[in-house]
């Protein structure tokens, strides 16, 4: 369908407004043609992808199916290679004689049709389908790469030339072990296998009898794999010849990253943590996929008085904002949401990370570099000479960058951050005890944001779950909701690989610097008593933000339990 026409039958049938169609040709102008039109209002939130389906469906008068309840034949998927699959975004469903059922999302794409009749010989039957469906269903179907188990029955184990932990290392036999076809087909297929189950890390580790490999997805680890102990040196040496490591060096950690091209133009990033163990060296890798990153504040998970708090105090022109929780709650994304809302012409956003994660046009990012000097407070230091609006300082770790952190807020500056703590009220001990005042501490902070992510529960099997009323009040559960509320957990299916949950949800405690808590701060109040003072100025806890999400039936009580700790 022309780009015009599609969006003037939107427009016409009142499911968009002509700004929205204005909006989206802009974007689609500015991608220079690549991307559909559907794609970029279903992408915008202009439209949404059911709704959109179905009005396709109605007016080329093609019926609309879930490819989801479809098991496809392989003879049937072999009519269309994979390269016209891919071009044309189709996937062929059924065989009947000599018409062929595809499907697509654009079923007004007569040249796709016309070109699958001359290539196949047959007669040709659309259904629409959405788009993601589409990609989900041509990636499963035209999947290439062989199964972790058939790759692992492929490696001649005796064939290979290792090098023991005892024995002197010789780099040109791990180099060669490294370049082994099972080797580097086995290696390859964990990473895309991980790109595919959508991992967020990959844990590589050798044990004394044995080596396994696990993913983290949605938060928690499974383990994929138990590859032969004998390969562990081969494995460990060609990730580190891929993140241009030092393989002769086994006693030190290191660091490095590796980028991978995928199809469609798509890349991805892979940081690379190598950490010598007992029993040889375990590799950590944080899979950085940009394609995925939410940077739109109200899709957190945020509630809207915490939202709307948060905002506030980021837009405030000094001053400093912190993030705080433990590893992997998503503390980095939410500070990038935020520069990415404060990222204008006519600020100068600067940021000192460590690592730098994702990069980001019209913010200047600068990588640490303890080795050479190159801190978070050397490079703030240099920051202040730079006319800065926005500072974002990848964690505050000591009382040198947090003091420089403090100054810089009271001095004009907007500062954000992230710390390591608990809760909320936690952080303000923790910046007492690196030795700042705490009259600066009161001045200086406007926010405090502490998070955890926990996972949703599966759309597909989603069911309920009766958790009885006492149970949900001991908990923390007002009286009144917990004998009205319904509760839903996962059943588990293919689509969250059985675990019952799919992605991952955020729960906040954000507590903006009111007076009453500048003055227990000024009193020297301890972490308690400014929890209390929070509580009952209505600012909620991380419990009680978990819990407005078990009530919305975003998430289970298993996770509200397993991620939060009661309120005292």
């Amino acid at each position: 369908m022309h780009v015009s026409r599609l969006g003037e039958l939107l427009v016409s049938n009142s499911l968009i407004t002509k700004e929205q169609l204005k909006q989206a040709l802009a974007e689609q102008k500015a991608a220079g043609g690549q991307l559909r039109l559907g794609s970029i209002l279903v992408r915008e939130n202009l439209i949404s992808e059911a709704d959109l389906t179905s009005f396709l469906s109605k007016q080329y008068g093609v019926p609309t199916i879930n490819l989801a309840d479809y098991e496809v034949e392989p003879s049937v998927v072999k009519i269309i290679p994979a390269e016209i699959a891919h071009k044309y975004q189709i996937v062929p469903v059924n065989r009947a004689g000599s018409t062929l059922i595809i499907a697509m999302s654009d079923p007004s794409n007569i040249f796709a049709i016309d070109d699958i009749k001359f290539m196949t010989g047959y007669n040709v039957e659309v259904v629409v389908v959405a788009e993601s469906s589409i990609k989900a269903a041509i990636d499963k179907l035209y999947d290439q790469s062989a199964s972790l188990a058939d790759v692992m029955n492929d490696l001649e184990i005796d064939d290979l030339e290792v090098v023991g932990d005892d024995e002197e290392v010789d780099v040109g036999s791990l180099e060669r072990a490294t370049e082994d076809a099972p080797v580097v087909k086995l290696v390859n297929l964990i990473l895309t296998d991980a790109i595919k189950k959508k991992a967020s890390d990959i844990h590589i580790e050798p044990y004394e009898k044995y080596f396994r490999v696990r993913y983290r997805i949605d938060g928690v680890l499974y383990e994929v794999m138990k590859p032969p102990l004998k390969l562990k040196n081969a494995i460990t040496s060609r990730i580190k010849i891929m993140s241009e490591l030092d393989i002769a060096e086994r006693r030190l950690p290191q660091d490095g990253r590796i980028k991978i091209k995928l199809g469609g133009g798509k890349d991805m990033d892979f940081r690379v943590s190598v950490l010598p163990t007992l029993f040889g060296e375990k590799i950590v890798l944080r899979l950085l996929d940009k394609s995925n990153l939410q940077l739109d504040m109200s899709k957190l998970g945020y509630e809207h008085e915490a939202l709307a708090h948060f905002q506030r105090e980021i837009h405030k022109p000094f001053g400093m904002v912190l993030v705080t929780g433990p590893t992997g709650s998503g503390k980095t994304v939410s500070l990038y949401s935020a520069l990415s809302e404060l990222n204008k012409v006519t600020e100068n956003i600067s940021t000192a990370e460590d690592p730098v994660e994702f990069n980001f046009a019209g913010i200047n990012q600068v990588q640490m570099h303890e080795d050479i000097g190159l801190n978070f407070a050397a490079a703030l230091r240099a920051f202040l000479r730079q006319d800065p609006d926005v500072i974002m300082i990848g964690e505050i770790r000591d009382f040198e960058t947090a003091e420089i952190g403090v100054k810089a807020a009271l001095t004009g500056h907007l500062v954000l951050s992230t710390l390591h703590t608990n809760d909320a009220p936690s952080t303000i001990n923790r910046l007492l005890n690196m030795g700042i005042e705490p009259f600066l501490v009161a001045s200086a902070v406007n926010l405090i944001s502490a998070q955890r992510l926990a996972r949703r529960v599966c759309s597909e099997c989603k069911q309920v779950e009766e958790v009885p009323p006492q149970a949900l009040i001991d908990a923390g559960l007002p009286r009144e909701l917990a004998e009205s509320a319904v509760c839903y957990r996962g059943a588990g299916c293919p689509k969250c690989n059985g675990t019952g949950y799919k992605g991952r949800v955020g729960f906040y405690q954000v507590m903006p610097m009111l007076e009453p808590i500048r003055e227990l701060i000024l009193n020297g109040a301890n972490t308690a008593e400014i929890k209390r003072e929070s509580m009952r100025l209505g600012i909620k806890t991380m419990r009680q933000s978990g819990l407005t999400k078990l009530v919305e039936g975003v998430t289970s009580f298993e996770e509200v339990l397993r991620v939060t700790v009661a309120d005292d």
